[in-house]
């Protein structure tokens, strides 16, 4: 099957970002050779972003202002954002970092001191936190359990079903597939684990991973318009990118989607990033909203070249 062709200015552009980038560029789409990309990827603790978010964790292994009643914020998307640098988990800088954060930090007494590994009650925060158990060598089965005992009858999920919501949200479908799909890739599949999967991908997919089901419309046209950090909305090529983790053919039902990620691409072939959403972790990466991104240009190169390769067009 044929890759996507890249100019080399962009392949150029894009390694001479931080080594979170840096080191998934030669991974992904340079084809480098894997000793080099593992000692590029060892540099993400070291270096740069990655470096500047292992020192701002707090001795209770939190992070942001160890006083405030919502600290669960940035210490979750700050691991959030570790995992998408690529930090080797097994690394002693992520080990460290993970053992203090499972040992010493708690979702809150509403919450029976739950430890962080084992989340709190919202599918949405769960299936990040899941997601996260299983990339930091701590997979809890307890919390995925609880995930697919809460799947919504049309086959996704919805932090609002214990106020009475019967309808899932693509917001929070995506953030427990993310989780359950982590957990699957770190503990294997079962036919219970697979099944859900399959369900909340088929309610995205029947959907377009954009339109109403009702109407055809598209639900929200800020969500094909991309951010990084996305924190827990959904976009497009968020969505996407669940699916080329997923692996295998891509369902044809991605087609329209993967073409709003080709028009979205610029004349230089870089993409901008499109919108920008509130981010407690408050780290500086790259220039502002409209100006030409390495993560998004990253992501939607990985996507496209997936989709290609796996027999679809792009």
């Amino acid at each position: 099957m044929s890759r996507v062709a890249i100019r080399p200015a962009v392949l150029r552009w894009l390694l001479d970002g931080d080594p979170a980038i840096r080191w998934q560029v030669m991974r992904d789409l340079a084809d480098e050779p894997a000793r080099a990309v593992a000692a590029e990827r060892a540099r993400v603790a070291s270096e740069g972003w990655g470096a500047t978010l292992l020192a701002r964790q707090n001795p209770d292994g939190s992070w942001g202002d160890p006083g405030s009643p919502r600290r669960w914020e940035p210490t979750l998307f700050t691991m959030l954002l570790l995992r998408e640098f690529g930090l080797d988990p097994d690394s002693s800088p992520a080990r460290a970092a993970a053992k203090r954060l499972g040992e010493r930090f708690t979702w809150g007494p509403e919450f029976g001191d739950s430890p962080f590994f084992e989340g709190e009650v919202e599918p949405c925060i769960n299936g990040h936190t899941l997601a996260l158990g299983a990339y930091f060598g701590v997979p809890s089965e307890r919390l995925m359990k609880r995930l697919l005992s809460e799947q919504l009858d049309d086959g996704g999920w919805n932090c609002e079903a214990e106020r009475g919501s019967v309808r899932s949200s693509f917001h929070t479908t995506l953030c427990v597939l993310e989780g359950l799909l982590a957990y699957e890739h770190a503990r294997g599949a079962t036919p219970a684990l697979t099944k859900a999967r399959r369900l909340g991908e088929e309610y995205l997919l029947r959907r377009d991973l954009m339109r109403r089901l009702s109407t055809g419309r598209v639900i929200d046209q800020q969500w094909t318009r991309f951010a990084f950090p996305t924190t827990w909305h959904y976009d497009v090529l968020r969505g996407l990118d669940y699916f080329r983790r997923a692996g295998g053919a891509p369902d044809k039902r991605l087609g329209e989607a993967v073409e709003v990620v080709r028009t979205r691409r610029h004349q230089n072939e870089r993409w901008p990033l499109g919108t920008v959403h509130a981010d407690p972790v408050d780290l500086a990466m790259e220039a502002g909203k409209g100006h030409a991104s390495r993560w998004i240009t990253l992501r939607a190169l990985r996507v496209l070249d997936w989709f290609a390769s796996t027999g679809g067009r792009a």
